[in-house]
This record gives structure tokens, C-alpha cells and sequence, in this order.
């Protein structure tokens, strides 16, 4: 097992971490401000005008590095934190560089106030790559890896493989299945940090957990749908019997209203900004094979109702002219040169905001997915459907915090964890999310695609092996 002797003291750390790398821009900023900017107004700030400035600017910082993650030192993957430190940096920066064109209020200094902004930014980064790394690796010294026994149930999945990629976080160092003696599990999980409960039965899942709470043992357990929907109960205190209640009903009469309101005026504010790149893919497309410019499909949304989805057509006229669905992969023939790159700057979904400002979708949301995926997940995942109590989105949880391979039953799951925990604040953290996850990898446009491959290929075998 490993050295336990720090393992009190990991809250702390994150937190003093989480100052240290705020407290280290702020010292920027204000070398910034007090040697540039404040210098730029006509009657400079005195007093509590600096005080508010610089509290505003450190309050920005930190929403937009929570938002994005990057606290979560120990958490994610080194990279991740950075990354998200580095664009919660730039978008901080940008909103700054607008506040002070507005407070300086004299646009002969625009030159003076950019550059010093770009400075700032740039210092920013170079601040978050230089101390995050140091932070990172005094953590994984002070809190080495989890020595794990993981606990399979009666269904095979990839959850050895995942947990392995984070060989900085997890190491497991045992593997064993719940068919054995519950006492001989007991005794193994006592030899460990945590235990994984790995789709097993809720009768037996019930006991380890209680064993584990009793003896301090960590314990990580992959949810049923049944165990998420509950994660979204609210506590009934009005008798001396604990109660849950679990409303169902997917988002109420008020969050309905505030979530259209948004979707309102997000759609309008993008079509806007974007008319540009709209119109010049157009003309790209246009120009290249005399085509239509717009793909249209069918898909389904909340409660099943079938709209039609708009889409800057990236592929050859007819590209399933046999009616079968075929997903686009890497070297899709099919794609077309300008094809490519809207996939990849994901310039081909902004005509969906049509469909937001109509109400077919909304810019938060599980994505919407077609007639025929959805009849034939719905075959093999009953609970498939439940995904459609909200509208479609642009954009989702499962988008955001989901993989090119994620399964269709974990992406259900994800899905449901957005409707039963919905909030305003849930769906401004997923759209923030969105701009992240554009620069990482494994989100990219054509990866984004293989997931409809995946899911395909997924359960067409799941489908032969139910019928032998």
C-alpha cells in the first residue's frame, strides 16, 4: 500500500495550489497595471479604483480557471490542467482587454492597450506552464498512485484499460470476481486503498461498500442508471424516516423558460458573428462542385419529435445515395477539400443555430441523434430514451466529458447525469467546456464522427451475441 502520511493534507494542498497559481497572475496583472494601463486614463485610479480593478480581475481569473478545470491539479492529466489554465488565461485576458478599452475610453490608445494585454496574456501562460509543473510534480511525490484491487462483475468492458491510462492516479494491482466468497473479497479489499466495483449486482455491491465505509477503504463503482437517476433526488425532511424524491420530469416550467431565453439570445449574438464564416463556406462549397450548400437530415429531440437538422454539407452530393448510414473516418473519400476543414473547425454545425432560434434545438443538450440510431440503441438500451426528456443540443455533457470511443450505454449515462443535475450555471460551464475541448485531440470534428462508427460497430456485436 502506499505512504498514507500526506493523504490528510491533499485537500489542502489543491487549495493552497489553487492560491498560489491566482496570487501569481494577480502579481502580473498588477505590475502590468499600475506600470502601463492605469498610467493610459486621463485622471489615473487612486485607492480603492485600483483595489476594485484588481479584485474584478482576480475574480474573472478565478470562475474562468474553475470553469475550465484547471484546480483540478491531481485530478486530470498534467496537460489538461495546463491547457485549461492557458484558455481560462487568454479568455480572462480578452474580457480584460475590453474592460479597459471601456475605462480608458480613448481609442488613440488602442495600440498601447492591446500590447500590453498581449503581454499580459503571454506572461500569463508562460506563469501557469512554469508553476502548474512544479505544483504537478510536488503532488504526485507528496501523493503517489492508489494501490487498487478491482472487483469485476458478470459483464466484460474496457474499465481496466481506461483506469490504466492514468497510471499517476490509479495503479491497480489486483483483479478478482465478485463469484468468489464475499469474506474473501472482504479480506483482499482490506489489503487495499480503494477498490473498483466493476458492474457488479447491487446486492453484493451493497455489501463491499458497507464493509469499505466501515474499515475507511476508498471505493469507486461504475453507476447503473438506476444509481444516477437518484444522484438527482432532493432530500424530503418532513418525517423522522429519511425520504428521497425523485421528481422525473426533466427541467421545470422555469428552467424551460430561462434556458429558451438563452438559447434566444445565443443563437442571434452567433448567427450574427458568424454570417461571415457562413458566408464564405458557402461560397467555398458552392464553387467547388456547383452542389447544394446545406446538408439536411432528420433527427429526433425531446420526446422523440423528429426535426429536421441543418449542416453545411461536407461531403460529395449523395453521399449515401444507397440510404445507408455510413460515418465519415480520416481518410473518407467522401469528404470533400473544403469539407475537411470545416469539419475540423466545426464551421459545418453553425447553421444549427437556425434550428435553436426555431426551438428544435437548444445550444445546451444532449445531441440529437438519427431516426435510425436512436430506434436501434433503443432496441438494445431501453432506457436510450431517456436522454430525450430535454431537448438536442448543439453541444452536451457528453460531448464535453465524453471520448471518440465512448460507448453508447456510457454516453447515456452522461446524458442523464446533465437532465437529473440540470442547472443555468450547468449548461455556462458545458458551453466554456466547449471551447476547451475544440484544441484537445481526441474532440476533433472526424473523431468526433467515429463515435457514430463506434457505437455501430459496438452493437451490431451485441446484437449477435443476444441472439446466440
Amino acid at each position: 500500500m502506499k505512504n498514507k502520511n500526506f493523504e490528510p493534507y491533499k485537500s489542502l494542498y489543491k487549495r493552497i495550489a489553487g492560491l498560489l497559481i491566482l496570487a501569481a497572475q494577480a502579481l502580473i496583472f498588477i505590475n502590468i497595471w499600475f506600470g502601463e494601463l492605469n498610467l493610459l486614463k486621463e485622471k489615473s485610479f487612486d485607492g480603492k479604483g485600483n483595489i476594485l480593478i484588481i479584485f474584478l480581475y482576480i475574480v474573472i481569473q478565478f470562475i474562468l480557471i474553475y470553469v475550465f478545470g484547471g484546480f483540478k491539479i491531481g485530478y486530470h492529466k498534467g496537460l489538461n490542467v495546463i491547457l485549461s489554465q492557458v484558455i481560462a488565461s487568454i479568455v480572462g485576458d480578452v474580457l480584460f482587454w475590453i474592460q479597459v478599452i471601456l475605462i480608458v475610453g480613448n481609442i488613440y490608445h488602442l495600440s498601447e492597450i492591446t500590447f500590453a494585454i498581449l503581454r499580459l496574456c503571454l506572461s500569463d501562460i508562460v506563469c501557469c506552464v512554469i508553476l502548474s509543473n512544479i505544483l504537478i510534480f510536488v503532488y504526485n511525490r507528496l501523493f503517489p498512485p492508489y494501490w487498487m484491487l478491482l472487483i469485476n462483475g458478470y459483464h466484460s468492458n474496457e474499465l481496466r484499460k481506461k483506469i490504466s491510462s492514468r497510471k499517476d492516479k490509479y495503479q491497480i494491482r489486483e483483479e478478482i470476481s465478485i463469484s468468489r466468497n464475499m469474506e474473501e473479497i472482504q479480506q483482499k479489499a482490506a489489503l487495499f486503498d480503494a477498490v473498483i466495483l466493476n458492474d457488479i449486482p447491487s446486492k453484493e455491491k451493497n455489501e463491499i461498500l458497507k464493509f469499505c465505509f466501515n474499515h475507511s477503504i476508498r471505493v469507486y463503482f461504475t453507476p447503473k442508471i438506476s444509481d444516477i437517476i437518484v444522484k438527482g433526488a432532493n432530500e424530503v425532511d418532513l418525517f423522522d424516516s429519511p425520504l428521497f424524491l425523485c421528481k422525473n420530469i426533466g427541467l421545470t416550467f422555469e428552467q424551460r423558460v430561462v434556458k429558451r431565453i438563452m438559447d434566444l439570445v445565443l443563437s442571434v449574438v452567433g448567427l450574427v458573428l458568424t454570417s461571415p464564416l457562413l458566408l464564405i463556406a458557402a461560397i467555398g462549397i458552392k464553387l467547388q462542385d456547383r452542389g447544394p450548400i446545406f446538408f439536411m437530415q432528420e433527427r429526433c429531440s425531446l420526446n422523440g419529435k423528429v426535426f429536421t437538422i441543418y449542416k453545411l454539407r461536407s461531403m460529395i452530393v449523395n453521399a449515401e445515395k444507397d440510404g445507408k448510414s455510413r460515418p465519415a473516418v480520416d481518410d473518407d473519400d467522401r469528404i470533400t477539400t473544403i469539407g475537411h476543414f470545416i469539419r475540423k473547425t466545426r464551421i459545418d454545425e453553425l447553421p444549427q443555430l437556425v434550428n435553436v432560434l426555431k426551438g428544435d434545438m437548444s445550444i445546451i443538450g444532449p445531441r440529437p441523434e438519427r431516426i435510425e440510431h436512436v430506434e436501434k440503441y433503443t432496441e438494445e438500451i431501453p432506457e436510450f430514451s431517456y436522454r430525450m426528456k430535454v431537448k438536442g443540443g448543439l453541444t452536451g455533457y457528453a460531448q464535453v466529458y465524453g471520448k471518440y470511443n465512448t460507448s453508447a450505454y456510457d454516453k447515456l449515462k452522461m446524458d442523464l447525469k446533465y437532465i437529473v443535475n440540470y442547472s443555468l450555471l450547468l449548461d455556462i460551464q458545458i458551453l466554456l467546456m466547449t471551447v476547451k475541448v475544440i484544441f484537445m485531440k481526441e474532440s476533433t470534428e472526424v473523431l468526433h464522427k467515429k463515435i457514430y462508427l463506434y457505437l455501430h460497430l459496438n452493437h451490431e456485436q451485441a446484437g449477435i451475441k443476444k441472439k446466440v
